[in-house]
C-alpha cells in the first residue's frame, strides 16, 4: 500500500498549473460536498436524535474517515471535520426547503466542467483516470496544504 506521502506526490505531478490548483481549490470541495449531498438525501430509516435521520451519507463518510485514517491518522481528522461541516451544509439545504438533490446534481456539474477545464489548461489528464483512489486523494492533497500552513503534520 503506498503512503500518505507517495499518494500525495503522485497527486501533485498533474496539478502544477496555478490556475490548474486554484481550480481545484473551488471544484474537488465543491465535487466532495455535491456526492455528500446526493447521500444524505437516502435516508435508512434510523433517527439518530430527534429531527436527524440516519442517511447513506454518514455511512459512506465514515467508511471514508477509516480510509484516510489508514493512510493518515492526523489527515483523517480534518478530512472527518470537513465531512462533518458537509453533513451540516446538506442539513441546511435540505430544512430550507431547497430540492437538496437538484441542487447536488447542479453543483456537480459545474464543478467537474471546471476540473476538465483547468486539467486542459494543465495539459496532463485528471489523476484518477490511473487509478480511482485518486478521487479520494483530491481531498487529502488539498488538506494536505491546510495542514502545511497551520503548522501541522500528517
Amino acid at each position: 500500500m503506498k503512503s500518505i506521502g507517495q499518494w500525495l506526490s503522485e497527486y501533485g505531478e498533474s496539478h502544477q498549473n496555478p490556475t490548474n490548483k486554484l481550480v481545484h481549490w473551488i471544484c474537488v470541495p465543491t465535487i466532495f460536498f455535491s456526492i455528500v449531498g446526493l447521500f444524505y438525501g437516502v435516508k435508512l430509516g434510523a433517527e439518530i436524535m430527534p429531527g436527524l435521520q440516519l442517511n447513506l451519507a454518514m455511512v459512506l463518510l465514515a467508511l471514508t474517515v477509516l480510509y484516510y485514517a489508514r493512510l493518515s491518522p492526523a489527515l483523517s481528522v480534518g478530512m472527518l471535520l470537513f465531512s462533518i461541516l458537509c453533513l451540516w451544509l446538506a442539513q441546511l439545504i435540505e430544512s430550507s426547503g431547497l430540492v437538496l438533490w437538484q441542487v447536488c446534481v447542479a453543483l456537480f456539474v459545474v464543478a467537474w466542467i471546471g476540473q476538465f477545464w483547468g486539467h486542459k489548461i494543465e495539459g496532463k489528464k485528471p489523476s484518477f483516470f490511473k487509478d480511482v483512489q485518486f478521487l479520494l486523494i483530491g481531498p487529502a492533497w488539498l488538506m494536505s496544504f491546510i495542514y502545511q500552513r497551520l503548522g501541522l503534520r500528517y
